[in-house]
């Protein structure tokens, strides 16, 4: 095994734990959100700020250092529009994924707050889910879109 394919398996493994820590995350907090309940929402929320950190948060710093060794390793030009147009859409995915952890963090509080003291969730949760639910459609087709650049290079 040569570095080049080293290191292109891990920028690989890095964009497929960013696509299916997002998914599943979204999911999750999604189902718990249907359901209501506040002790089952901070539950979730609790997880998915530390799966968020672990793993989503691991591999959105490999996957520059990993794309610029692969650069380097293939001689690829920084004026290639694919890459240009990725590293666009990686710097878009990353200010709309920012702020979610933070609301995550939020969401989770607000759940947490409600459950203990065995109230209904306060009215600020409904517009922090809101506004994560929003972010999420660009964050997450960002990624997408990425995914599809970086095996396609169309241009």
């Amino acid at each position: 095994m040569t570095l080049y394919f080293l290191i292109k398996y891990l920028h690989v493994l890095g964009a497929i734990v960013i696509l299916g820590t997002g998914t599943g995350i979204a999911f999750f907090m999604l189902m718990a959100h249907l359901s209501g309940e506040a002790a089952f929402i901070a539950r979730t929320a609790g997880v998915v700020v530390i799966a968020d950190m672990l793993f989503t948060l691991s591999a959105v710093l490999l996957q520059p250092v990993t794309g610029g060794v692969l650069m380097w390793l293939s001689s690829t030009s920084l004026s290639e529009r694919w890459l240009l147009t990725s590293l666009a859409l990686y710097a878009m995915a990353g200010l709309f994924w920012v702020p979610v952890i933070f609301m995550q963090i939020e969401l989770r509080d607000l759940a947490r707050a409600a459950n203990t003291n065995s109230q209904l969730l306060p009215p600020r949760y409904f517009i922090v889910f809101r506004r994560w639910f929003l972010c999420g459609i660009p964050g997450f087709g960002s990624v997408m879109a990425i995914l599809w650049l970086m095996v396609a290079k169309p241009f």
